[in-house]
């Protein structure tokens, strides 16, 4: 059952299978069905919501503003269904949550655990990402919170700061004894990609000057890991995602001394309603511990 309107749910269907052949056969009409319910929605809005693409329906910008109203929606509805005729059981509450794999791993999902465990109802998709653009994931719908840095949060976000992430310069434990100045001016520097700075950032704080201007690059924080206890080069993690390396000897700190503090925030798009689910994750996120 949805109290959302059929031409909502024709939008929504639209959105979640990106072709109209596929939303037809959700929502059991025609594509001619489905076609004139988005031009009606289109027609009373006065924007137009989709173009198309050969990869499918995109939305617009417009088309991604009502697509954060119809999850907002969805979401009441899900409680407003849970408390009407004993429902509660049946109703499932989704949300998705984009950030770093080193701060997902180490921080957000064992805090998020707790509250998944308070609400069985509630589904939860965990997206992992260090190359993708979070803020783009919150203003097309796909995630409704993300964790990203302070200055990208935009005036129609609502936000929290987080405690910020502290970076720390890693290599391999069998490099403990050597200098700081030997290591980074003979050993290579491991990144994401060429476009990841924390390494080159935090060495030009300190004013470390001569270092290998190569690189390698492993946009997995695994990958990238364990070619550093492999020996391959040192590279910048997070206090937090480097502890149980630290703990077992495999990596070494280069310097306790010299660190980077990444300020992070949680966003979402305002809510009129703030289901409970939503806001004790926000809590469990945004709490200094």
């Amino acid at each position: 059952m949805s109290l959302l309107s059929p031409s909502l749910e024709a939008f929504w269907a639209v959105v979640q299978k990106g072709t109209v052949l596929e939303a037809a056969k959700m929502v059991n009409l025609t594509q001619t069905g489905v076609t004139q319910r988005i031009r009606s929605l289109e027609k009373q809005l006065g924007v137009t919501l989709f173009t198309r693409s050969r990869k499918g329906m995109r939305l617009t910008s417009e088309g991604e503003s009502l697509l954060r109203y119809v999850k907002a929606a969805r979401d009441l509805e899900g409680e407003t269904l849970s408390s009407i005729g004993g429902k509660k059981q049946n109703t499932y509450f989704e949300v998705c949550i984009s950030g770093t794999s080193t701060l997902m791993r180490s921080r957000m999902i064992p805090k998020a655990a707790a509250v998944m465990k308070k609400y069985p109802n509630l589904r939860v998709r965990f997206d992992l990402t260090d190359t993708d653009s979070i803020l783009g994931k919150l203003k097309t719908g796909f995630a409704q919170m993300g964790a990203l840095p302070v200055n990208h949060v935009g005036l129609e976000l609502d936000s929290k700061v987080m405690m910020p992430e502290r970076y720390y310069l890693v290599g391999p434990s069998a490099w403990k004894k050597r200098k700081l100045e030997d290591i980074v001016a003979n050993e290579t520097i491991m990144d994401f990609d060429p476009n990841d700075t924390m390494t080159l950032d935090l060495l030009k704080k300190y004013k470390i000057t001569k270092f290998s201007k190569h690189r390698h690059y492993a946009n997995n924080i695994d990958a990238l890991t364990s070619l550093m206890v492999a020996g391959v080069g040192y590279s910048t993690l997070t206090e937090e995602f480097a502890r149980p390396f630290i703990k077992e000897g495999s990596l070494t700190y280069l310097s306790q001394e010299m660190f980077l503090e990444y300020p992070v925030a949680l966003a979402w798009y305002p809510r009129s309603e703030m289901p409970p689910y939503f806001k004790a994750l926000i809590d469990a996120f945004t709490k200094k511990s």
